[in-house]
């Protein structure tokens, strides 16, 4: 078994990828967008399939399927054989992911009918933080609200805090269970993770994508009650709230820019708002990593990974500076160095060490895909 289909499949778009499972190498991947929309050539996502399935070729030996399914609530805390009984709990937790179980549901069915004869598995955001502990999911409001409610921390990125985790022990020689890290997926969507011999104990995700880091265009971390004063004061709708918090906020509603590079760019230029959103978004960083050293007891290792993190030499820098007193320094010119591969950007003597590990996420669905099937 060595090549696994895998689907990312969003409200209007389609990501596939091919993946040798024992090389690590994807044989073909696309993009498919604006499925549905007026004048786009793809009609429903069944098409974007066949689509799919057409630019591979022949010459191909599809063993098994992976779909990225974004939330799993307490339903699945691994990877998962879809069968009708696992589409309908996927659907279920639509009202705790509604912009995304819904698509990725969508994506299942149209692949499970293009491709019925083999085995199809969910790989779940959420699984990975499954070991959380329960003083660490629990918000302190009513217990019996959030027990009808499905209230807690579920986080998110799983799937890449998995697969970083794992990249960053064998980079560094050592066995995953012996150390503690904190990873830093730091991307459009942001998060921490403090891992503690390869598990997940906590993570700045809560139950949505929308705490924790600041993000493009999401604002993590907020003061709940702002939410009643704008509501209160501003006339803002439960609907103006969720668009201002999930799309009009982070880099964006701080800079005007919700892509990292123009925000940067316009620091540099002396843009004020540029500089202080930069401020905003490495102070919210240090808060996570301070949190996670005091949960963790000690740091074997600090990782950077997803698009900002892997290529922002300034950031990275600046939002370490000053903790040399916690075993945590980068060195200049490691860090300024042009590369995509694994590597330490810590100096030799570091008690620390601080990492850029690339992300794949869909190596590690095709991973988990077939550890499934060969269960």
């Amino acid at each position: 078994m060595t090549e696994v289909f895998v689907v990312n499949s969003g409200s209007s778009s389609l990501k596939y990828q091919l993946v040798n499972v024992v090389t690590g190498e994807a044989l073909v991947n696309g993009l498919i967008e604006r499925i549905g929309e007026p004048g786009s050539k793809v009609k429903d996502h069944a098409a974007g399939m066949k689509f799919a399935l057409d630019a591979l070729g022949n010459g191909h030996d599809i063993t098994a399927v992976g779909h990225r399914v974004v939330h799993g609530g307490t339903f699945f805390t691994e990877a998962t054989i879809i069968d009708d009984d696992v589409e309908n709990k996927i659907d279920l937790l639509s009202v705790l992911a509604p912009l995304h179980n819904p698509a990725n549901l969508t994506g299942i069915r149209a692949a499970r009918k293009a491709l019925p004869d083999i085995p199809h598995v969910a790989v779940f955001d959420t699984a990975f933080h499954q070991t959380l502990k329960p003083e660490a999911y629990t918000y302190a409001i009513d217990a019996h609200l959030s027990s009808v409610h499905a209230i807690r921390r579920y986080g998110f990125h799983g799937t890449s805090h998995r697969y970083v985790s794992q990249r960053a022990a064998d980079l560094l020689g050592r066995n995953l269970a012996d150390l503690k890290m904190i990873v830093l997926h730091l991307g459009n969507g942001a998060s921490a993770c403090a891992i503690d011999g390869g598990k997940s104990i906590d993570t700045s995700m809560g139950m949505t994508p929308l705490a924790g880091l600041v993000m493009g265009t999401r604002s993590g971390d907020l003061d709940p009650a702002i939410l009643s004063y704008l509501h209160r004061e501003a006339g803002l709708s439960f609907d103006d709230l969720d668009t201002l918090l999930n799309n009009q906020s982070g880099l964006l509603g701080l800079a005007g820019e919700g892509d990292m590079r123009d925000v940067q760019d316009a620091a540099t230029k002396g843009n004020a708002q540029a500089e202080s959103a930069l401020a905003v978004y490495r102070h919210r960083i240090r808060h996570y990593v301070g949190a996670y050293l005091a949960q963790l007891g000690r740091l074997d290792a600090l990782v950077f990974t997803a698009g900002v993190g892997e290529n922002s030499v300034e950031l990275r820098a600046q939002s370490l500076a000053g903790l040399e007193g916690l075993g945590i320094a980068v060195d200049p010119i490691r860090n300024a160095a042009v590369s995509k591969a694994e590597r330490y950007i810590s100096p030799d003597e570091s008690p620390v060490a601080v990492l850029v590990i690339p992300t794949n996420e869909e190596l590690e669905i095709a991973r988990q895909t077939v550890a499934v099937i060969g269960a």
